[in-house]
């Protein structure tokens, strides 16, 4: 609780440029139950003038940083999982990423599902699972939970009736709940699927068993598509 205070109280108060990197957010495998991030997201998001972002990829994530470091970002929180990258070419040029900007990696017209991070990757990966089973996905990589991106989230909602989210993080206060009380705020009346890690406290396991653990490896997501979309 007092260094919770501390970034309240000495960062986020006074709203100063200080950047929190966030190593090991999400479900880290073989460290334990005592080394998952799986509380960053719900914890930051409650707290005034806090930037929350989770980049998709090793090149978003030096993007991020370099938008961070910016002049007069204020405080800027930037998660990242335990492990390794996924492109092998990602030594480009840095970009300023727009805050609060989400994007759409894939359109679709069925289903939208919201992902934040790296586990987006596994969100591709169930897409291309279910190639064959006539289902169009739309995927957007939110990139932001604070400030969260409205206008993408108008567009999906009044496009979408089926949404899932999925995020490598507890599935109280993250994303799913953002999306909800956006959707509550606002008067739509979608059906939402929340994908992440469950109330309970997660043991020790490779992060491929864990995320199949708690529902959200390529399978599982791929699952959820399948039965939301068969769904009246």
């Amino acid at each position: 609780q007092r260094a919770y205070d501390q970034v309240i109280h000495d960062v986020a108060l006074q709203n100063l440029n200080v950047i929190f990197c966030l190593d090991r957010g999400g479900l880290v495998g073989s460290d334990g139950a005592t080394h998952h991030g799986a509380y960053d997201m719900a914890f930051f998001r409650c707290v005034p003038n806090l930037i929350i972002s989770a980049p998709l990829n090793e090149i978003e994530l030096r993007n991020m940083m370099y938008t961070a470091q910016l002049p007069d970002m204020g405080p800027f929180s930037i998660r990242y999982p335990r492990g390794r990258g996924v492109i092998i070419d990602w030594k480009k040029d840095f970009e300023k990423i727009e805050i609060g900007k989400g994007r759409c990696l894939k359109d679709g017209d069925n289903i939208a599902i919201l992902s934040i991070g790296a586990v987006g990757n596994e969100v591709s990966k169930a897409i291309e699972l279910i190639n064959t089973d006539n289902i169009s996905v739309a995927h957007y990589d939110m990139r932001f939970l604070k400030p969260i991106d409205k206008n993408i989230l108008h567009k999906i909602f009044t496009r979408f009736s089926k949404v899932i989210t999925v995020e490598d993080g507890c599935i109280i206060g993250g994303l799913g709940s953002a999306i909800l009380e956006f959707m509550a705020d606002n008067g739509y009346s979608s059906q939402v699927v929340r994908l992440g890690i469950p109330d309970k406290y997660i043991e020790q396991g490779t992060q491929a068993e864990l995320y199949r653990e708690c529902g959200f490896d390529k399978e599982a997501i791929a699952n959820k598509i399948r039965e939301l979309f068969i769904k009246k």
